[in-house]
């Protein structure tokens, strides 16, 4: 069955710091979203990158600066994580699966990649989720109220899913409510399946996770 992986680049988000998008600042050497594909990249037979237009140049001036040449296919990412993926998703083939990978999370792991697509092949929708460890409340203006954490997970990526399901989940017009590609599917009425994540897949948002990716990689 082919697989087909989108890495999603397509914000221009810098709460990282500077002025640099986080999928290019550098973790031991490399822009992080050089380590992305190269973990996905055993697993791909097409490997898909949305990045915003803007910075085409740029990536294409870094790739050469350090030899970095994987094959891929370089899609306009959009306003929204919606949009960009929408863009990725009308060079799916008809058949295959699809695995959807945060370009911020370096440090994904070969068996986590290869469970998820085991997982899909047989049910059609994998998501990398792990369980909330610290203890939940929900609040009002006048009191909070504890929550079991036993039923709340937290989603990562990579998501994967047939072709055939990701096409027609795409087909829909865009929800404030979609904040990831299980939502979108889940919105078209698709089951969505959980499978174990790692806490070492974690998104590179802030300075400080900046800091232990570098210790990680060192």
């Amino acid at each position: 069955m082919k697989h087909v992986v989108i890495i999603t680049a397509g914000g221009t988000g810098t709460r990282v710091g500077g002025d640099i998008p986080k999928q290019f600042l550098y973790v031991g050497g490399l822009p992080v979203i050089m380590h992305t594909i190269k973990r996905f990249q055993p697993f791909a037979d097409t490997i898909i990158v949305t990045l915003p237009e803007q910075y085409f140049d740029y990536w294409k001036e870094i790739q050469h600066k350090h030899h970095f040449f994987v094959p891929h296919r370089l899609v306009a990412g959009g306003d929204t994580r919606f949009q960009s993926i929408k863009n990725a998703v009308k060079y799916l083939p008809d058949d295959g699966l699809v695995a959807i990978h945060d370009a911020v999370r370096p440090f994904v792991s070969s068996e986590l990649i290869k469970s998820c697509f085991e997982h899909a092949e047989k049910h059609g929708t994998a998501v990398a989720a792990i369980p909330v460890t610290d203890s939940l409340r929900t609040a009002s203006k006048s009191k909070s109220k504890r929550i079991d954490r036993s039923n709340f997970f937290a989603v990562q990526t990579p998501q994967v899913f047939s072709c055939e399901i990701l096409k027609k989940s795409y087909s829909q017009a865009f929800n404030s409510k979609f904040t990831d590609d299980a939502s979108v599917v889940e919105s078209f009425g698709y089951d969505i399946q959980l499978v174990a994540g790692e806490e070492l897949n974690f998104k590179i948002t802030t300075p400080s996770d900046l800091i232990i990716a570098n210790s990680i990689v060192d």
